[in-house]
């Protein structure tokens, strides 16, 4: 399942933006990779990310990655559910597994991000 509404990451991460605020997850794809989802590591309300660059880390059993900031911007909320229980991405990546919330400061930069069709056929080719 890939929602159609969302932008997407080479990296994996999905993006969905409801007017200056981008929620930021993994995607099912992702967290199929990495197996049971153990720990994330995530930055506090406050700090700037940039797009490309980590902004935190995922723990599963089977390995740790690290978290792509998909747009430059400033954190203005944190999943404490993600916090609390980690393993709600692998059960629900796309709702109630967002990871942060920021405050985009480019719009432009959404125009090098990824659509749900694009991201598909990049899963078509790995």
């Amino acid at each position: 399942m890939i929602p159609s509404d969302f932008k997407y990451t080479k990296e994996h991460e999905w993006v969905k933006i409801d007017g200056n605020i981008a929620s930021i997850g993994i995607t099912d794809y992702a967290a199929g990779e990495l197996g049971d989802i153990v720990f994330v590591e995530v930055p506090k309300v406050g700090t700037k990310v940039q797009q490309t660059k980590p902004f935190g880390t995922i723990e599963a059993v089977k390995a740790i990655s690290d978290l792509f900031s998909p747009l430059s911007g400033e954190v203005v909320e944190v999943n404490g559910e993600v916090a609390a229980e980690a393993a709600v991405i692998n059960k629900d990546p796309y709702g109630h597994g967002w990871i942060i919330k920021i405050k985009y400061s480019n719009a432009g930069e959404l125009d090098t991000l990824l659509s749900a069709a694009d991201y598909e056929a990049l899963l078509k080719k790995i």
